[in-house]
């Protein structure tokens, strides 16, 4: 009795891990619920802009998801606002640079005009930093006057390796997140 009493436990458990694993399955590999986790919204205004940037899309669709989750009035503690979170002195000087007229800090919560800057933004910084993804990403979240003290006083070397030397917690962190969920555009788009 206690043999089949065993047996029918073990089934059960068998049973649960079977069915753990296939939910486990099924939502890392389905790219519906994939694409409900990590959705691309935006895509036409993301895809232009990147496109005369020079940049992959899919990064900016992964830094808007870290910033901003897609919400075009999010708006930072710190005052960054909009779908990539930009400052808004760096906005007014973004669309001075850019000749765009008749800027106001309002217009960052514009989809269309708040990635238009931040991807010119971006494209800036991956130029200063000769293409280095990581230093591009730093400058973004922690400021350009930071990351070029940092790299010419060799607090850090703009390496993936050396990514725990950066100072500022909030820009290694940013940085592991856009690569992850960039990492997770490229697999589902």
């Amino acid at each position: 009795m206690l043999f089949l009493f065993q047996s029918k436990k073990i089934h059960r458990c068998l049973y649960l891990l079977l069915f753990i694993l296939s939910v486990y399955l099924f939502i890392t590999q389905s790219d519906y619920l994939a694409r409900y986790y990590y959705p691309f919204p935006y895509r036409e205004i993301i895809i232009g802009e990147a496109q005369k940037n020079n940049i992959e899309p899919l990064l900016i669709a992964a830094i808007v998801r870290v910033e901003s989750s897609f919400n075009v009035d999010a708006k930072s503690p710190k005052g960054a606002a909009g779908l990539m979170q930009v400052m808004p002195e760096t906005g007014f000087w973004a669309a001075e640079q850019m000749k765009m007229e008749s800027f106001s800090q309002e217009h960052l919560f514009d989809p269309r005009i708040n990635i238009a800057i931040g991807t010119w933004y971006l494209a800036g910084l991956f130029h200063q930093y000769d293409g280095n993804l990581y230093a591009a990403l730093a400058a973004y979240n922690g400021g350009r006057g930071h990351v070029s003290r940092w790299l010419r006083e060799g607090v850090w070397d703009g390496t993936r390796e050396r990514l725990k030397d950066i100072p500022f917690p909030e820009t290694y962190n940013f940085i592991l997140k856009v690569e992850r969920t960039y990492r997770q555009y490229k697999r589902i788009y």
